[in-house]
């Protein structure tokens, strides 16, 4: 028959605390090992007893070089942890001034269709009003320049065909 599950609690008694440390740090060690054979991992296993002695076991005959190879790694995520959160806290900034810029170009257009103007003061409702005034006359400006180009062209063409028919009579 199996033993209970022990109740994860500090251990009052201090010899059974120690008897306990010993006990499970020899499992401790003797795990770490067997996952290191069996599965051919690096491991380093470190412990410290409340009195502070230190008890190690490394897979590889160094632990410095196991623990290099830690830092490294550790390193490594910690910089592209802090390059992602970099990212996505630029994207949020960007992604913030776009939709505040849609929203006024919304507004914006709204207005030049004469929509929501109630709330305009009458310095803003000036301003819009010069706006439309000047994307009137550029609008005139383009279509006059448009029609003139147009008739040039019909001109030329004209000419060419006069030309084509007198050529044409004379022969």
């Amino acid at each position: 028959m199996g033993r209970g599950r022990v109740q994860l609690k500090r251990i009052e008694n201090k010899i059974n605390r120690q008897v306990t440390f010993s006990k499970r740090r020899s499992g401790l060690l003797k795990k770490a090992h067997e996952i290191s054979v069996l599965c051919d991992a690096e491991v380093a296993l470190i412990v410290f007893s409340t009195k502070g002695k230190l008890f190690e076991y490394s897979s590889d005959s160094c632990m410095e070089r196991i623990l290099e190879r830690y830092e490294r790694c550790s390193y490594e995520e910690r910089q592209l942890a802090a390059h992602e959160i970099e990212q996505n806290g630029s994207w949020t900034l960007e992604h913030a001034k776009l939709k505040a810029r849609m929203e006024v170009l919304q507004r914006n257009q709204r207005h030049y269709m004469g929509e929501d103007l109630e709330n305009l003061s009458l310095r803003e409702l000036q301003n819009l009003e010069q706006q439309i005034d000047s994307a009137l006359k550029h609008i005139r400006s383009k279509g006059i320049s448009s029609c003139l180009n147009q008739f040039l062209t019909f001109r030329k063409r004209i000419k060419h065909c006069k030309r084509r028919i007198i050529s044409l009579r004379r022969r």
